[in-house]
């Protein structure tokens, strides 16, 4: 654990104030849930929490079988980090934080399909940089009761490879089940 050096005081109704430094580094905003954990020394901790993350083992399988059905990379994301990752590198991708685009692309419930392989292709996580690694992609998000928990996401690194319609079925039946699961 890190000490911050902030000390706060719980109000009349047992709140207490998460710094703003520490909600924007972790990437908390208004609303987001966060678990709570004690330890045995009385510690408290704060957790944020990510439905889909429960299904981590669950998603992980079901990447491994988008992978070997359509032949591409695929990808399982939350609202924050990859967390499924199969026909690609584990260390790439997994548990990585997500990219900025990708984070509006959730917020916004929109699908991408790059078009032609001269599309640019969308930056996945925080650390891809502006060079073209993917020649097409297909994101799709999981929503579950009318919020965005996370994304699928089909990827080839191909030169001739272009997502055809089999593709984005099959990524939003994957993402269709993942939210549906949710909702359970």
């Amino acid at each position: 654990m890190k000490a911050t050096g902030v000390v706060r005081r719980i109000d009349d109704l047992g709140r207490v104030v998460i710094p703003k430094e520490i909600r924007k580094t972790l990437r908390i905003k208004e609303g987001d849930p966060l678990e709570i954990f004690t330890d045995r020394e009385g510690q408290v901790i704060l957790k944020k929490y990510s439905p889909i993350g429960e299904l981590s083992e669950f998603a992980a399988g079901y990447a491994e079988t988008l992978s070997k059905t359509t032949g591409h990379i695929a990808c399982i994301t939350d609202k924050d980090t990859i967390i499924a990752v199969s026909g690609g590198s584990k260390k790439e991708f997994l548990e990585q934080d997500i990219s900025k685009e990708l984070e509006q692309l959730m917020e916004d419930k929109e699908i991408y399909t790059s078009k032609e392989n001269s599309d640019i292709a969308m930056p996945i996580t925080k650390n891809d940089n502006a060079e073209r690694k993917y020649n097409a992609q297909i994101v799709y998000p999981i929503v579950s009761n009318g919020d965005t928990i996370g994304t699928v996401i089909l990827m080839s690194k191909e030169s001739k490879t272009k997502m055809t319609d089999a593709e984005k079925k099959v990524a939003q039946s994957a993402a269709s089940f993942l939210g549906s699961q949710m909702e359970i």
